[in-house]
């Protein structure tokens, strides 16, 4: 059976902060990096693009409250939000479908650095199959099964045209792959147990032309939350 991704929301801790974390972590690592060791909330929220009483709130549910007159240990916080979110290991990724995308994905070096190792690469291509892409062989779609067991694939990337994309998935549940990433443009049905979260670029750009629109037409009102997430 293959390891899933630890799931924070299961110790109670709300959808909403999980959702939040990320970017907590983004921005501290940033602060990690010019060396600065502690940082208090209202300039971490900054930082974050929310608000100093969220981001203490979300932060509580961690256990981490900071300290009167100092704020937060940045190094500390660092490895607390890793570790809710599972990076204090390593989890293996396979992509499934190796176009423009695909492609950018694989080639995209962050991931390694926070703790996701791409492990496979697949598509249904004969002209892409044997392929070397961010230095790994592109394999046939028709050995995702062998792949997922080969490399304990724990987390599966969809990146495939959106007629693929609801049997690619069927066949990562069924290897026993239970964290799913959708960028194709398609709502994916799967058992309960199975994490899946999409990334529609286009819906994106719709927010952002709704916004623009506003500020065009002098509403002058800015977004709730600048992290682009549903935060309630």
């Amino acid at each position: 059976m293959i390891s899933r991704p630890p799931r924070p929301r299961d110790r109670g801790i709300p959808e909403a902060t999980v959702a939040r974390l990320p970017v907590y972590l983004r921005a501290l690592q940033a602060l990690q990096e010019r060396r600065t060791l502690t940082i208090s909330s209202e300039a971490l929220a900054a930082a974050a693009g929310v608000n100093s009483a969220k981001l203490r709130k979300d932060l509580s549910h961690l256990g981490s409250y900071g300290t009167r007159g100092v704020g937060y240990e940045v190094e500390y916080l660092v490895y607390q939000i890793s570790r809710e979110l599972g990076l204090t290991q390593d989890w293996s990724v396979a992509i499934v479908g190796i176009g423009n995308l695909g492609r950018a994905l694989a080639n995209y070096g962050g991931f390694g650095t926070r703790g996701f190792r791409i492990a496979a690469l697949l598509d249904a291509d004969p002209t892409m199959v044997g392929q070397s892409v961010a230095g790994l062989k592109v394999g046939h779609i028709d050995r995702l099964e062998e792949a997922v067991r080969d490399n304990g694939v724990s987390i599966g990337v969809i990146a495939t045209p959106a007629g693929s994309a609801q049997h690619v998935a069927n066949r990562f549940v069924e290897v026993g792959v239970a964290s799913i990433l959708n960028f194709a443009p398609v709502v994916l049905n799967v058992p309960e147990g199975v994490d899946v979260r999409k990334v529609d670029l286009s819906i994106e750009l719709q927010i952002l032309a709704f916004h623009a629109q506003r500020r065009a037409d002098g509403d002058g009102r800015e977004p709730a939350d600048r992290t682009g997430l549903e935060l309630t």
